[in-house]
């Protein structure tokens, strides 16, 4: 008799265990991530001697509060598998080249060199990233480079999946 009353309280720590984490796992599956956000400057931003983050100002959406428009940063609430865009207006009189940052490595990019016949430039890239919690995703803006400050100047992510 002792050795089912032990069996039971064994089970019943397993089922409670179990319950646990099936909660978790509801908590991971509900959390939603999606951004917005465009560099709302007036006039020209750039060009600048070194290469520094764009910060997108304007949030246009921010659900799970990922994306600080302080820092112009990304940084992954939960692992997962996300999806980005980022795209640019720009004048012709300077050249344009912004980088999709994963941490400290570049992921996509995308350039126009500078023209004289060519008055505004637009360009833009995407990528699908596999991100760990705490992974940070960002856009850089080249050296030497601009973009417009306009809606047309954005940067834009969301969790697909839960990895």
């Amino acid at each position: 008799m002792d050795a089912f009353k032990e069996y039971l309280e064994a089970m019943a720590a397993q089922l409670k265990d179990s319950q646990i984490h099936i909660e978790g796992l509801k908590r991971k599956e509900s959390i939603m991530v999606a951004f917005t956000a465009v560099a709302e400057y007036s006039g020209a931003h750039g060009p600048f001697s070194m290469d520094r983050t764009l910060v997108y100002n304007k949030v246009i959406t921010n659900i799970g509060d990922a994306y600080n428009s302080c820092s112009g940063i990304f940084s992954a609430p939960v692992a997962g598998l996300y999806y980005f865009t980022f795209f640019y207006h720009a004048g012709g009189q300077h050249p344009s080249k912004l980088f999709l940052m994963k941490n400290c490595e570049t992921i996509v990019m995308t350039t126009d060199h500078k023209s004289s016949n060519d008055s505004a430039d637009n360009g833009g890239n995407a990528a699908f990233l596999q991100l760990k919690e705490g992974d940070q995703v960002f856009v850089r803006l080249g050296a030497n480079t601009h973009v417009w400050g306009s809606c047309q100047t954005n940067f834009s992510g969301f969790l697909v999946r839960h990895m």
